[in-house]
């Protein structure tokens, strides 16, 4: 990309990755990501995201601590400039991507996959809450419903907790009480797509 198409905000900090890396770690300064999740979420390469991390790493905004063998990037919200660079990035254009989902864009958004689809479950999960944002039913044997939930993340501009199960998978784990599935039905729910009442009887 020339100089030229450079947002303003990618020419303020010089560089159109570390942009999106302050963009992602600033207007989420709750939570922590690692670099494979990372360069998925702001789709860029990732030297160029292990790059840019040891630069703001350098001057101290970003931080990261390691857990389960994974080094997890967040914002240093003890940097002088902390509360600043989340006032630039909070004020975006397209914050309320998220929000333009939730008002009801649901049964459009599902209409790519819906041959493929058999139920949709969106939770309200808050940060730092254990447990998943999406659940998601039907057949992905050819990777259709996986490459659905990753064009949704983008479209939501974070990093999403979704799983996918087969509709005999997850009839089987809900029959023998599942813990994991148990716990995923008692989250509270923002929107639901199961005409066949697969999730939810």
């Amino acid at each position: 990309m020339s100089k030229e198409n450079n947002t303003p905000v990618e020419k303020l900090f010089g560089s159109k990755t570390r942009a999106k890396l302050l963009n992602l770690f600033f207007e989420n300064s709750d939570k922590s990501f690692y670099v494979r999740e990372i360069t998925r979420v702001i789709e860029e390469q990732i030297n160029s995201v292990r790059r840019e991390l040891l630069n703001l790493e350098s001057i101290g905004v970003v931080k990261n601590e390691t857990f389960d063998n994974k080094v997890y990037y967040s914002a240093n919200m003890k940097h002088p400039f902390a509360h600043a660079l989340v006032e630039i990035f909070s004020k975006k254009v397209d914050a309320n991507k998220d929000h333009d989902i939730k008002q009801g864009g649901w049964e459009e958004y599902i209409k790519p996959v819906k041959k493929y689809l058999s139920a949709v479950m969106v939770t309200n999960r808050v940060p730092g809450q254990e447990g998943i944002d999406l659940l998601i039913v039907g057949d992905d044997k050819t990777k259709k419903l996986t490459h659905w939930a990753e064009v949704v993340e983008k479209k939501v501009g974070k990093p999403l907790n979704y799983v996918i199960f087969s509709v005999e998978d997850f009839l089987y784990r809900k029959s023998v009480r599942d813990r994991f599935i148990l716990e995923i039905l008692e989250m509270d729910v923002s929107e639901l797509i199961d005409p066949d009442k697969i999730i939810k009887e």
